[in-house]
């Protein structure tokens, strides 16, 4: 049955509004820094009481405002992975598993098993502050797995690493994961990160949620602008839609869009590896000026602004192999165009 939310909460200027059901899957929670992805976790956790709405996992009403039922977060069966990982500072690695384990009964074998499984055996004795940083994820993950969760929530987890570790730490958790059955929430702003982890994905953009998508749809084909600048699109202008074109007042430009563009459309995206040289009589040609080349770590990132664009359009952004730009180096006018079918017509 999985898990069913909808809740509305009110934190000083700000105000929560999401909706979203997830089955024995990895959903991702994407958005920008401060959006309510983590306030929201908390709300399902229990460590915060929404203002209105419901909460549901597998049947049990977690929360529901109309009922007045608000279970506390020991009895919710909610793992939750916090950022900093929350492990008890006066306790040993194994006292922190131990805590978890709901049965008395066979509590020492339980934490021996876990402690076995990720590999914490020789660490047992130590507290959190002599741990390193996979160390610390794993007691966490042992602690919160030992409870024996229906739902896990993931606030962040790669946050405080750099990234070497991320990544080595990113596997380990994923495998560790597979063996769960039930629905994952997986909160992040990377975008690569919740990609390679999660099937589908709930865009939050000022508190408010937008459809559960799948990964793919989020990449090809977003609906919104928060959804297309979070999925890595760098070029967004405001748009006049025109049958099956779109006007661009700040560049002083029409492009082709190769279908009707629907009336509630009010932007547009353009992916910048999506840019690409003129060739031709191809639709959406675009003269420019070079106004910055950046020269980044795999590819080269070229700044243009749109000739007969507004004094303050933004530049068109285009990033391209560095073998290819090499060829045109030096060069201070280009012709580039965007394929119609390439264009994210945006609400």
């Amino acid at each position: 049955m999985g898990l069913i939310v909808d809740i509305r909460k009110k934190l000083g200027g700000f105000t929560l509004n999401v909706q979203l059901e997830a089955g024995n899957e990895y959903l991702a929670l994407l958005g920008a820094s401060g959006c309510g992805k983590s306030v929201t976790l908390k709300c399902i956790a229990g460590i915060l009481k929404p203002d209105a709405g419901h909460i549901e996992l597998d049947g049990t009403v977690l929360f529901d405002s109309a009922r007045h039922i608000n279970l506390p977060p020991q009895k919710r069966q909610v793992g939750y992975l916090f950022q900093q990982y929350a492990l008890f500072p006066n306790m040993t690695v194994r006292e922190n598993i131990s805590v978890a384990v709901r049965e008395k009964e066979g509590r020492e074998e339980t934490a021996d098993a876990y402690l076995r499984r990720f590999r914490l055996t020789d660490v047992e004795h130590q507290r959190p502050r002599q741990l390193s940083g996979g160390q610390s994820q794993r007691t966490a993950l042992a602690r919160m797995l030992a409870a024996k969760p229906k739902a896990i929530l993931l606030d962040e987890p790669f946050s405080a690493l750099d990234s070497y570790l991320k990544y080595q730490l990113e596997m380990e958790l994923s495998d560790t994961l597979k063996a769960f059955s039930g629905p994952v929430l997986w909160v992040s702003h990377d975008r690569g990160e919740v990609w390679r982890n999660c099937a589908c994905v709930c865009v939050i953009d000022h508190g408010r949620s937008e459809k559960v998508v799948s990964m793919q749809e989020l990449f090809r084909a977003p609906v919104t602008a928060s959804a297309a600048q979070l999925s890595g699109c760098k070029n967004y202008v405001t748009i006049v839609p025109q049958g099956d074109r779109i006007q661009i007042p700040a560049w002083n430009a029409v492009l082709f869009c190769g279908q009707t563009v629907p009336p509630d459309c009010t932007g547009a995206g353009i992916r910048s590896h999506h840019v690409h040289f003129a060739e031709g009589t191809e639709e959406n040609r675009l003269t420019c000026s070079v106004e910055r080349v950046i020269d980044d770590v795999f590819e080269t990132i070229v700044l243009l602004k749109i000739d007969g664009s507004a004094p303050d359009a933004p530049f068109l952004r285009m990033e391209l192999p560095k073998e290819v730009w090499n060829a045109k180096q030096g060069q201070t006018s280009l012709t580039v165009t965007v394929s119609p079918q390439d264009i994210l017509l945006l609400k």
